[in-house]
This record gives structure tokens, C-alpha cells and sequence, in this order.
């Protein structure tokens, strides 16, 4: 599934979550013991393959489309989820589109889903379930206890994950400072950085499903990673040959997708975003400077690019007195004096951290 259908899918998620007037409405509809052909969306393409029914164009609550599924038909929503359009309608999607399912009622959600790319939700009366399909993919909700279940256990996995990016990431301050960083050590950042990304994302997913009951979740998730921010991207620029920014997105593209039995391989992750064959990890290589500049406090994004541009790596920079920063445009000597102390607090507490 591509990128526009994850992001439609979680879009679906956050519509039916609990706390919505859409999920009362199916709740509703699931204890009075009847199903539902939903369509979230009406559109021409919706429109061509709606037969029978009737057009009332009601403002949408969760009684009235528990009444209206009452009816045998299919209900037909704007995409705001704010009108209801259709009711008791027949859809008559293109019975050629390939499906898996075998009931009448999701054979007909799964073919409009992907005839229309609207949003479909069947909520079955013999299995008291609610299933949304969204392009070619089918997504049964779960009640929240189990949901929150498997939260918890991914938020307690990330902590791992987290406190060992930590690690790395402080090895990597210090051998930078020291200038012995290998592709080894930026491969194993890079690697960190990727794995805690996919499972905040995982967790992101569960407390959009949660709804108002994930509140706490979200909190979690942002207290561990809320300062991340965009460290892959950094690492990145500083190791990367200064070729412009499609290579950098590039890379970042292959590492996002990188499979997840080769992202446990730090060959395959240095080759994916092009640092090095993989088979010299210990090769050294040098850092340009954006990521610890980057921590250095009240320091614009344009003024770390000139800084690394002028200088073209940190052991450069680390040399620098406050005359040659002020050579830098837009760096006078205030902010010269900030990035010289900034630099060499960086560089005692990194080699105390590692030594001590």
C-alpha cells in the first residue's frame, strides 16, 4: 500500500475513533442487532454507481444513521462526515474488480472502495464486527482494550529502542569531537534513528485509532520522541557527499524503505542511503557539523548551512577562532562568541560522558 493510502487509512481511523459521533453512530447500529454499507464520500464516481434509494441530504448525527441502516440499502456521507447524502441505495461497483472477500455485503465495500477510492465501512450483523476498506485494503476495528494492550507494549519496546538511540547517538557526539567516526558508528545511528521512527509511527497509529481514549498514549509518545525532530536528515547532511537535496531525500526515501529484516544489518543500512559498499564499516569518515550545531541554542537554520559551507567540517570548526567565524556572513561577534563556547561545552561534556 502506498503512501496516500496509509495516510487515507489513518484519516479513516481518526473518523470512526471512539469519542466520534460517526463511532457512536456505529456502536449504535451494532446493538440494535443490524448491518451497514457506509460510503464516506460523494463524488461523481460514488455518484455513478449509486442505483434506487433517495437523495436527503440531511445534516449527519449518530440516530439518524442508525435509523436510516434500518433500511436494506447503502448510506452514502460526505467526505467531512457533516451530511448525510444517500440512503437505502444499491451500489453496483464494476463486478470485474478482483476481491477477497466472500459476503455480498464486503465483496460490494471492498470493489467500491477501490472503483472510487472512497472510504467504505461494513459493519457486519453476524459478526459484530465493523470493517473499513480503503483502496485495496481491508482494516477490522478492534475495541479499544485491545488496542491500548498492544500500545502499551510498543510504548515499552520504544523506551528500549530510545534509550539505546541515546547510547549511540552519545558515542557519535564524542567520536565526532575526536574525529574517529567510522561508517560503523553513523550506520548504527542511522539504524536507531529509523527503528524508533517506524514503531512511533505504529504508536501514532494506535492513539489515532484510540481516539479520546488515547490521550495518554499520545502524551507518552511525545515525551519520549517529542525531541528527535529531524536527526536523520542530519546525520545525513553531515555524511553525505554535498550533492544537493534530491539526493538527500533520496536517501532518506531508501531507509524509510528498507526492509525490516534488513534494517538489522548495518551493511544494508549504509548501503541503502549510499555510505560506502557496507563491506568497509570500519572506514573513517568525517562529520560536516549540522547536527551539533544544531545544538547550539538560538541558532538559525541559515546560519549553521553558511557555517558548515565555509568551514565543510567540524574539525574546522572546532579550530576556528571568533575572527574566522566572523568571517561568515551574517555571524557577528556575539554570535561568534555563542558558537565557539556552544562548540566547547559540546566537546568536554562529550569526552567526559565517554571517558568518566
Amino acid at each position: 500500500m502506498d503512501r496516500s493510502d496509509d495516510d487515507q487509512l489513518i484519516a479513516t481511523l481518526a473518523a470512526v475513533a471512539p469519542g466520534t459521533e460517526l463511532r457512536d453512530g456505529l456502536e449504535r447500529i451494532l446493538r440494535g442487532g443490524t448491518g451497514a454499507l457506509i460510503v464516506l464520500g460523494s463524488d461523481k464516481s460514488v455518484d455513478a454507481i449509486c442505483s434506487g434509494g433517495f437523495r436527503i441530504d440531511s445534516e449527519f448525527s449518530a440516530t439518524r444513521l442508525r435509523e436510516l441502516a434500518k433500511m436494506d440499502g447503502a448510506i452514502v456521507i460526505d467526505k467531512d462526515i457533516a451530511r448525510i447524502v444517500r440512503a437505502n441505495t444499491q451500489l453496483v461497483p464494476d463486478a470485474r474488480i478482483e476481491t477477497s472477500e466472500s459476503g455480498t455485503r464486503h465483496r460490494t465495500a471492498e470493489r467500491v472502495a477501490i472503483q472510487t477510492g472512497a472510504p467504505v465501512i461494513s459493519v457486519s450483523k453476524s459478526m459484530q464486527t465493523i470493517a473499513l476498506y480503503v483502496g485495496g485494503r481491508r482494516h477490522v476495528v478492534e475495541n479499544s482494550a485491545a488496542i491500548l494492550s498492544r500500545a502499551n507494549q510498543a510504548l515499552q519496546t520504544l523506551e528500549r529502542y530510545k534509550a539505546r538511540l541515546d547510547e549511540v547517538t552519545g558515542t557519535l557526539s564524542a567520536l565526532e569531537i575526536e574525529d574517529l567516526v567510522t561508517i560503523r558508528d553513523v550506520a548504527a545511528v542511522l539504524q536507531r534513528l529509523e527503528m524508533v521512527g517506524r514503531i512511533s509511527e505504529e504508536i501514532h497509529g494506535y492513539a489515532v485509532e484510540l481516539g479520546t481514549d488515547g490521550r495518554l498514549i499520545t502524551l507518552q509518545l511525545e515525551e519520549l520522541v517529542g525531541g528527535l525532530g529531524n536527526d536523520r536528515e542530519l546525520v545525513l547532511r553531515d555524511y553525505l557527499p554535498p550533492k544537493g537535496a534530491r539526493k538527500l531525500d533520496h536517501a532518506l526515501a531508501a531507509l524509510v524503505a528498507l526492509p525490516q529484516s534488513e534494517l538489522l544489518d548495518l551493511g544494508a543500512v549504509a548501503r541503502s542511503v549510499g555510505l560506502g559498499s557496507g563491506e568497509g564499516l570500519d572506514t573513517s569518515v568525517s562529520t560536516r557539523g549540522h547536527r551539533l550545531l544544531t545544538r547550539v541554542p538560538r541558532l538559525p537554520a541559515t546560519i549553521i548551512d553558511r557555517l558548515v559551507g565555509h568551514f565543510d567540517s567540524l574539525q574546522r570548526l572546532l579550530s576556528a577562532n571568533i575572527e574566522d567565524l566572523m568571517a561568515v556572513e551574517g555571524v557577528g561577534e556575539s554570535r561568534a562568541r555563542a558558537v565557539r563556547e556552544g562548540l566547547s561545552r559540546m566537546a568536554e561534556s562529550s569526552i567526559l560522558e565517554r571517558y568518566v
